[in-house]
């Protein structure tokens, strides 16, 4: 009989099997709270070298029940290596977007004690898997990191994979003795979500004896020949929902098994898409039964078998309720498998019976061989199926089968016969077939594109200044300007510290110069003069003092004629922790007779308890168009001879035996503030600093201030290029000094609205030669996280912590709140046409703020779209909360790039550009 007559009639079937699903109601779950946020300290690439078993274990057994532990990178430290892990009942494990969790491949720390994992022998299952879960109730496993199980890595002391190991078991014709990677026993409702698994050495996850497991979005990525790689089996468990979720490895995606602890009942397959493997399969070992199940919503492309029932004499039992609905199956050896004779030479008494099958709206649209075949007359299997079709040329085994067809029953016997199939339409299953979702890690180096280069020129990038939301359009050109052309600079006045001063035009220090400058260039305002600039020879020498330039009447120029900015040096020390007693003590004199207006930026801090970062600046600019020329600005604290061991506070950090902790701490020092200056040149300078070298500061949030650096030099270690204006470095120098273990050439805090942020073109980043430059592991930046009391973006390593939005900003453990002015500090970089060196870390070049489960953590974020989601995945909605009307128009264009490059050139630590 022709099955083209019962293809098309569900309508009546008259086994509904309504029954036949996970009895609970199942909905996407969601994660966890955290209670612990362990950051990985190692990176696959360079080895993985030591165990972190400890520590996540003690984390997961300190966790309280409906909390998990969660692992996190720390910039490129991604990685984190173990032996076998136990998760807790109601203890969950996060591993984040970044993370991967590998298994240790070495064998003697699964071995279950009788010295043989690892070893191919007569006796199998002598490992402990990778993690367990048993007894537990409510734990689960969640994030959108990986577990590697790494099968295809030499074993640690042998010459095999777990995997090879495998394959020559099955040639020897014994068993091999390999970790799984996640069993769990005796459980109920344990959750995986999002988490994506690989490379397991066996079975992936195996759910045993259990009772409500629900597998959620999640990804299991094993090669096809790797063997007995199942991706998830249930086995003598009930309520089991898979959903969501895609699955390609070496043996059965997914295999609900029988065995001999009861049957497995009440689950379901739902809106997946399985890829290599050997199929959606129910057993081989089906002796306790297994019962109502439903496959809805399935497609498989590229797996041997379709659906399949497999079982035999040895190991046999009842298969019914099954129904199969709406799914699409190509490139398959076998698409529809139901077989009873899985190994032909298989004896016993535990015969397989199959029943109550239905097929509905299941589609095969490339030839390959339909199996129905039961164990024999006194075992028939019953099949139904509706709407159905499968390729033609389609070879088929139907023997010992009752088949629903529409209003009669056709029974086939011991005679094979075959059916005459409907040609699948060619809407059958259109848009059923998804990609895999291939782990790509995040780009932390994201490169523009040539056009979106074209928006960082000079003439773009200092077209405007004023609030970012109504920007004043004034076309600025520095490279025109006579500081750059050469053209010989009038003098107005001269500093020599050498000379005799008359107060008037003749000055032994700088602060005097401009302290007359002020005062000239307001009478000339008043008397509508037409002198358009003031210009300040310095002459050679290093002049110890502070300069500052308050807002001017008519801009001042600050030159030196000598070529070699080396040669004129403005220099004192002075740091962010220094007491306001000891900077009146240092510095109060030279301001003891000058304009109200620079008397009043020492009175802003002579009274203060310290003077804080911005304090500590040598030279201080607030004047509009202000420009420096062959200058050197040099903030001197802890340059002459710098502490390597300044990095490690509230430790011993060099002390002897028997002396008390010596706590040794480097602070901010600055050597130049620009301060709401709107077109300050630099032209030849130089900038010398450690921490927090350069200053670029707004005078108001989102409000633009322009500056440009042009043959400059830049050098310091942490933070050493921060603020919030617009700033173009233009075929310069910027160095890292490497003492440090860790250095940040910038730590921007751009406005969200403002356009441009730190531009770099056409400009030499060097470092000084040490080991820790050498290493390669500096950064670009990190964008500064400014004002912030606490973090939305993350948990910290405390109990009941929260940080939410509101008006201000404020933490009092264990809660705290944030604002929006603080949300919007996201820091923007961007650099184009420059030489690397080999001092920055090639694949993560821009760093988080601190690391995550720190207080100040803020993970780094490379466009407006970033920024977006970070914001919605910490809980703040951008239009209710935040008022943005939608994300296209809070940061257009340019301003949608936050961090990014453009034609760089990265050096290799021996000199040569990378590839």
């Amino acid at each position: 009989m022709s099955l083209a007559l019962m293809l098309g009639m569900a309508s009546i079937l008259s086994i509904p099997i309504t029954n036949a699903q996970d009895t609970r109601q199942v909905r996407e779950p969601h994660f966890p709270k955290v209670c612990t946020v362990l950051t990985a300290t190692q990176t696959y690439a360079e080895g993985l070298r030591q165990l972190d078993s400890l520590r996540i274990q003690a984390a997961l057994d300190a966790c309280p029940v409906g909390q998990a532990v969660q692992l996190a990178a720390n910039n490129e430290k991604d990685s984190f290596q173990s032996g076998p892990l136990q998760i807790p009942s109601g203890v969950g494990l996060i591993i984040d977007r970044d993370a991967t969790l590998y298994a240790s491949t070495d064998a003697n720390l699964y071995d279950k004690g009788g010295k043989t994992c690892g070893v191919n022998a007569e006796k199998g299952r002598t490992c402990n898997p990778f993690i367990t879960i048993e007894n537990a109730k409510g734990s689960g496993i969640y994030g959108d990191g990986v577990i590697d199980g790494q099968g295809g890595q030499l074993v640690q002391g042998k010459s095999e994979t777990w995997w090879q190991m495998a394959r020559r078991a099955q040639r020897e014709k014994n068993e091999h003795n390999i970790p799984r990677l996640i069993e769990i026993k005796k459980s109920q409702d344990i959750t995986f979500y999002r988490i994506r698994l690989r490379n397991s050495p066996n079975f992936h996850v195996t759910v045993s004896q259990s009772d409500g497991f629900t597998a959620w979005g999640i990804k299991i990525d094993t090669p096809a020949d790797a063997r007995n790689t199942d991706g998830i089996d249930p086995i003598s468990s009930r309520n089991i929902t898979i959903a969501h979720s895609y699955i390609r490895t070496g043996d059965d995606n997914i295999a609900i098994k029988g065995g001999n602890s009861g049957a497995t009942e009440h689950v379901s397959i739902l809106n997946s898409h399985f890829y290599s493997g050997h199929g959606m399969s129910i057993g081989s070992e089906t002796n306790s039964g297994v019962r109502r199940i439903l496959v809805r919503n399935l497609s498989l492309d590229g797996t041997t078998s379709g659906l399949r029932i497999k079982s035999d004499a040895s190991r046999g039992g009842v298969v019914e309720q099954v129904r199969y609905e709406d799914i699409c199956i190509r490139n398959s050896k076998r698409p529809i498998d139901l077989d009873t004779r899985y190994d032909q030479a298989a004896v016993g008494d535990k015969i397989p019976t199959y029943k109550d099958i239905v097929f509905e709206r299941v589609h095969s649209l490339t030839p390959g061989r339909i199996v129905l075949r039961a164990y024999d007359r006194t075992h028939p299997m019953s099949v139904a199926f509706a709407q159905s079709s499968a390729a033609a040329n389609s070879p088929q085994l139907i023997q010992f089968a009752h088949l629903q067809i529409a209003q009669e029953n056709i029974t086939v016997g011991e005679q094979a016969e075959n059916l005459v199939w409907d040609t699948p339409s060619s809407s059958a299953c259109a848009n059923r077939f998804a990609d895999f979702p291939v782990h790509t890690p995040f780009n932390f180096r994201p490169q523009l594109s040539s056009q979106q280069a074209q928006a960082y020129s000079i003439e773009n990038v200092l077209r405007s200044t004023g609030p970012a939301h109504k920007p004043l359009i004034d076309p600025w050109n520095p490279l025109s300007d006579a500081l750059v052309t050469g053209a010989k600079l009038p003098v107005d006045y001269v500093v020599d510290a050498n000379a005799l001063a008359d107060g008037k035009t003749q000055f032994n220090t700088v602060q005097a110069a401009i302290n007359q400058a002020v005062l000239d260039g307001r009478q000339l305002l008043a008397a509508q003069s037409t002198k358009a600039r003031l210009y300040i020879l310095v002459k050679p020498g290093t002049y110890r003092e502070l300069m500052y330039v308050p807002a001017t009447a008519v801009p001042i120029t600050l030159y030196s004629n000598e070529s070699d900015a080396q040669k004129t040096k403005i220099a004192a020390s002075a740091h962010a922790a220094l007491l306001g007693t000891a900077y009146i003590h240092r510095f109060g004199a030279q301001f003891a007779q000058v304009d109200p207006s620079i008397q009043e930026m020492y009175a802003s801090l002579k009274d203060r308890p310290v003077i804080g970062t911005s304090g500590s600046a040598i030279a201080w600019i607030r004047g509009h168009g202000f420009q420096a020329k062959n200058i050197t600005f040099q903030n001197t604290y802890n340059k002459d001879q710098v502490d390597a061991s300044a990095e490690c506070p509230n430790t011993i950090c060099g002390a002897t035996a028997g002396t008390a902790p010596v706590v040794v701490v480097q602070h901010q020092a600055v050597a130049l503030m620009v301060e709401g200056a709107d077109k300050v040149q630099f032209e030849n300078v130089r900038v010398l600093g450690f921490q927090d070298t350069l200053f670029l500061r707004s005078s108001a949030i989102a409000h633009t201030a322009r500056s440009f650096f042009h043959r400059s030099y830049v050098e310091g270690n942490v933070d050493f290029i921060f603020g919030d204006t617009t700033a173009y470095f233009y075929r310069s120098e910027i160095k890292s000094l490497g003492d440090r273990s860790t250095s940040y050439v910038t730590a921007p805090n751009t406005n969200v609205r403002t356009p441009y942020g730190f531009v770099f073109n056409e400009v030499n980043f060097t470092h000084d030669g040490s080991a820790n430059a050498l290493a390669g592991k500096f950064y670009l930046g990190r964008q500064w996280f400014h004002t912030q009391k606490c973090t939305p973006y993350a948990t910290i390593n405390l109990a009941s912590y929260r940080c939410t939005l509101a008006d201000v900003d404020a933490y009092q453990a264990p809660v705290g709140s944030i604002s929006k002015k603080v949300l919007e500090t996201v820091g923007k970089t961007v650099i184009l046409n420059s030489q690397i060196g080999q001092h920055i870390h090639p694949q993560h070049p821009w760093a988080d703020w601190n690391k995550k489960g720190s207080l100040a953590f803020r993970p780094a974020q490379f466009s407006v779209f970033d920024y977006w989601t970070n914001l919605l995945e910490a809980g703040i909605q951008p239009i209710q909360d935040l008022g943005y009307q939608n994300l296209d128009s809070l940061a257009p264009g340019a301003a949608a790039t936050f961090l990014g490059e453009f034609n760089n050139i990265h050096l290799e630590p021996n000199g040569e550009v990378r590839k």
